[in-house]
């Protein structure tokens, strides 16, 4: 708990340095507040990663200075993280780096991951790729499109404060569990490590929205869990079922799949931003109308209060996969189980047709907030 600790303190110093240091020369700050996926009122800086990398590197010194086993690993896994940090904060700060450069650079981590640390998947308990996972070259490859995969669908759910961070830190949390019950002292270490390190980024980015992740901290917390996955289940064979990492990020992969089949079927090209995504729906058909005016402080209320519900939407996997993390049958069902609920859902948005409890969760929320909210003077 001291790794998560000083990772939490130096993150949450580092990133409010920075977010004065972006406010005061305005560079790495968004200023598009027109796209289709953009839901912030005024220009914020998108360059909470440093923050969060710094945060593990002090996290990562201190076990240093321990003499702890675990330190070198992780330092090794930072080095591999670095060129999918460097190509997200090139995006960040300059604009002018596409999606395929940043694709290749998080491929390039994954590689360094395989070679360094021997991150590779060697078993999905899928039938057909298993026989793929018996060569070499199927392995490396897997490998790298799993992990790249997964650091832009973190990308991708990073549309309102706090949800693609708190994500990360469910999704590690979850992991760190599991690590715990098989007994895996390095892979607990370090995704305790990055959930110190994301919440020190959480404090500034929800619900203030003062901060945002950028993509250089979206495939940094991306890469993190999903190599931390492959070394669960390399360093444990047989006692952690292959499908539990999968289970357990289950809504940023198919957020992104789903994505990627409605722009094929509309005609527009995969890695074009769009703003029917499940979040983007939920915050224009549900919480738009709760909090009518357009106001700064207004759309601020919105884009926090849309958070929670993906929150909850990412813990539906999570706890199974945590409850039976041994037991493939059982999270192929939860991940069926998954999918199912999160189309039922999307349909009904996209057709007006909201299930009752999203506008419950709504008014409860909205009366949380009125309960917070100072009185108004006499």
């Amino acid at each position: 708990m001291l790794t998560l600790l000083i990772a939490f303190l130096a993150a949450l110093a580092a990133t409010l340095l920075m977010l004065r240091a972006a406010t005061g020369s305005g560079r790495g700050m968004d200023r598009d507040l027109s796209g289709p996926q953009k839901f912030h009122a005024v220009p914020v800086p998108r360059t909470g990663g440093l923050g969060i990398a710094w945060g593990l590197a002090c996290a990562l010194l201190a076990l240093t200075w321990q003499g702890s086993a675990h330190a070198r690993d992780g330092w090794l896994l930072l080095l591999c993280a670095a060129p999918a940090l460097a190509a997200g904060l090139a995006e960040d700060l300059t604009r002018k780096v596409g999606p395929l450069p940043r694709l290749l650079a998080t491929m390039v981590s994954a590689l360094l991951a395989a070679w360094l640390l021997g991150a590779l998947i060697r078993d999905t308990a899928i039938p057909g790729l298993d026989w793929l996972m018996g060569f070499a070259a199927g392995s490396v490859l897997l490998s790298v499109v799993a992990v790249a995969g997964l650091a832009h669908a973190v990308n991708i759910i990073d549309g309102f404060n706090g949800l693609a961070s708190m994500c990360a830190i469910i999704m590690l949390a979850a992991l760190g569990y599991v690590a715990f019950q098989v007994g895996d002292p390095l892979v607990l270490t370090l995704a305790l490590a990055g959930i110190g390190a994301a919440l020190g980024f959480f404090v500034w980015n929800f619900p203030a929205g003062l901060i945002f992740l950028g993509d250089g901290g979206a495939y940094f917390l991306g890469f993190w869990f999903a190599e931390l996955s492959l070394l669960l289940l390399v360093r444990n064979p047989g006692e952690v079922s292959p499908l539990c990492p999968l289970l357990i990020c289950v809504y940023p992969v198919f957020e992104t799949l789903f994505s990627i089949y409605r722009r094929r079927r509309r005609g527009s090209a995969p890695g074009m931003p769009d703003g029917i995504h499940l979040h983007s729906l939920i915050y224009r058909r549900v919480l738009r109308w709760a909090i009518p005016d357009h106001s700064v402080r207004a759309m601020t209320r919105r884009n926090s209060m849309t958070s929670p519900y993906l929150w909850f939407l990412c813990m539906l996997s999570v706890f199974p996969a945590m409850l039976f993390w041994n037991h493939t049958g059982v999270m192929a069902a939860a991940l069926a189980g998954f999918v199912l609920s999160y189309l039922g859902l999307y349909w009904r948005i996209v057709r007006f047709r909201s299930p009752g409890w999203l506008h419950s969760a709504r008014r409860h929320l909205l009366a949380a907030r009125r309960r917070r909210a100072p009185a108004p003077p006499p």
